[in-house]
């Protein structure tokens, strides 16, 4: 896959889905950023998505080098 189609993929999801969540602006007012952030990171579904292709895109500088 092309780096920068992935790259495009990720935007597409962050400003889709991310930008303007109910969920993430709840937890940032309630418990704080970090909390925030932890649940998108560890239970969002979209945060998982996000995570396979930035791992995608590691592995793919990683075997070029």
């Amino acid at each position: 896959m092309n780096r920068s189609k992935i790259i495009k993929e990720i935007d597409d999801l962050l400003s889709l889905y991310c930008e303007g969540c109910f969920l993430r602006l709840h937890f940032r007012k309630t418990y704080g950023n970090t909390h925030a952030h932890q649940f998108c990171i560890k239970e969002c579904t979209v945060g998982e998505n996000l995570q396979v292709k930035g791992k995608y895109l590691i592995n793919e500088a990683a075997s070029k080098k």
